[in-house]
């Protein structure tokens, strides 16, 4: 897309920010009308017809189907892989496709074949000719996908480097990933699975009760998929929304099976995720958004100041960089590399800086020639700067909204500070 737009002449910056968006929203869209079509062809249209809207009702699907996360590209070839599975009385079953699609998904992040494990060897089980099933389908598929994998990275790399192993390396075998934040092994079952199927629980527990048995493998593999990520340190809401889809196929057939209270319950469900989609997709955190807009107006200013330097003093990651830019401004965040030597008391930049902010800043920028222009920061840190702030001429030129929830490192607004030129 980003080249798309540079052959074109037309790579500024607003497109380059939304065109991503949009285009993932259609594939998020296309999706959604598989998961209508595969039920429609394993069931019935009336089962669909419940399945697609309590898809559309989700406020979680809402909050991640337009955001360029790999997550949401790997829920996307799911709902297309799942298209394509062979379940029983399915009329679009294509084991070569669904196991591309599986294949493509796990190239892009290789935890989606987390929920696939047991639907495949399902798929292995049921299957009578097995022998021609590896044969002409996963040993092909498998090294034609892996075999291309191996050949991008060898370019843009410059050496044989085995990514799939790498990341299970660092994730699992090392555990590395929780440096960004650890939970205890039952927080999906407690707080992460409820809370992104938030108002579609009831129906979940209701619809695994009522669907056909030969649904409950994807009760298998969403159980199954929990189950694994609850034995990794790290854990976030978006690492399940793969198995969204499958839990909606359980929300459609309970939805279905109400006959007095079913526009009720319909109308219960699309005026509880009405609030919390909204609010989380238009109004929560939206603060590293609107503050690179601020940014953006230095790039106008670069040919009459040439000196500007931004320096974002905030927890790793919490804004956007050069895609939201896209001009040769002087940018600096607090970095956060992950430890690859095994020491014990590691810390990183942003460890060092929150540990004593303004020693560091002294330490840092102990002459003025090194001073950015710019300052970018949490609320929660004014006061504990402020002398640096006042010794080094800065005033406040923008303070954006964040969250109506700080919390630690993270404060309610984001404040822009800007140096005064002598």
């Amino acid at each position: 897309m980003y080249k798309i737009l540079q052959l074109l002449a037309k790579d500024e910056v607003q497109l380059l920010i939304w065109v991503p968006r949009l285009v993932q929203a259609l594939l998020s869209a296309l999706a959604d009308v598989k998961l209508y079509s595969f039920v429609k062809y394993t069931e019935n249209a009336e089962t669909a017809k419940c399945v697609y809207f309590c898809q559309l009702c989700s406020w979680f699907t809402w909050y991640c189907c337009t955001r360029t996360l790999t997550n949401t590209m790997e829920t996307v070839l799911t709902i297309f892989a799942l298209f394509y599975y062979p379940l029983e009385g399915s009329k679009t079953g294509s084991s070569c496709k669904y196991l591309t699609l599986v294949a493509l998904a796990f190239i892009i992040r290789p935890t989606a074949v987390i929920p696939w494990i047991p639907l495949v060897f399902w798929h292995f089980w049921q299957e009578q000719k097995k022998g021609d099933l590896v044969l002409y389908n996963f040993v092909p598929v498998g090294v034609v996908t892996l075999g291309t994998s191996l050949l991008i990275d060898r370019v843009f790399y410059g050496e044989w480097v085995f990514v799939q192993l790498n990341f299970l390396k660092f994730n699992v075998i090392q555990n590395l990933g929780a440096i960004y934040g650890s939970h205890p092994w039952h927080w999906y079952f407690t707080q992460g699975f409820p809370v992104i199927l938030g108002a579609h629980l009831p129906f979940f527990i209701h619809g695994c009760l009522q669907a056909p048995s030969k649904h409950q493998i994807f009760l298998v593999a969403t159980v199954w998929t929990v189950l694994v990520y609850s034995t990794l340190s790290h854990k976030e809401f978006r690492f399940i929304y793969p198995v969204l889809p499958f839990c909606m196929v359980f929300c459609g057939y309970s939805l279905k099976q109400m006959k007095t209270w079913k526009k009720s319950a319909m109308a219960f469900l699309v005026l509880s995720n009405l609030l919390p989609a909204l609010y989380t997709g238009l109004i929560h955190q939206r603060g590293p958004l609107d503050v690179m807009i601020h940014v953006q107006q230095l790039c106008y200013n670069s040919s009459n100041q040439p000196w500007d330097s931004v320096f974002v003093m905030m927890p790793c990651h919490s804004t956007p960089f050069y895609s939201h830019v896209h001009c040769p401004l002087k940018m600096r965040f607090l970095q956060c590399p992950p430890d690859l030597t095994g020491h014990e008391k590691y810390l990183d930049e942003a460890d060092v800086f929150y540990s004593n902010p303004l020693r560091w800043l002294k330490e840092e920028f102990y002459n003025d020639t090194l001073l950015p222009n710019h300052l970018i920061f949490f609320s929660v840190l004014e006061q504990e700067i402020s002398s640096f702030l006042i010794l080094n001429e800065y005033e406040k030129t923008a303070a954006v909204f964040h969250t109506h929830v700080p919390e630690g490192r993270i404060g309610s607004h984001i404040h822009v500070y800007k140096r005064k030129m002598k």
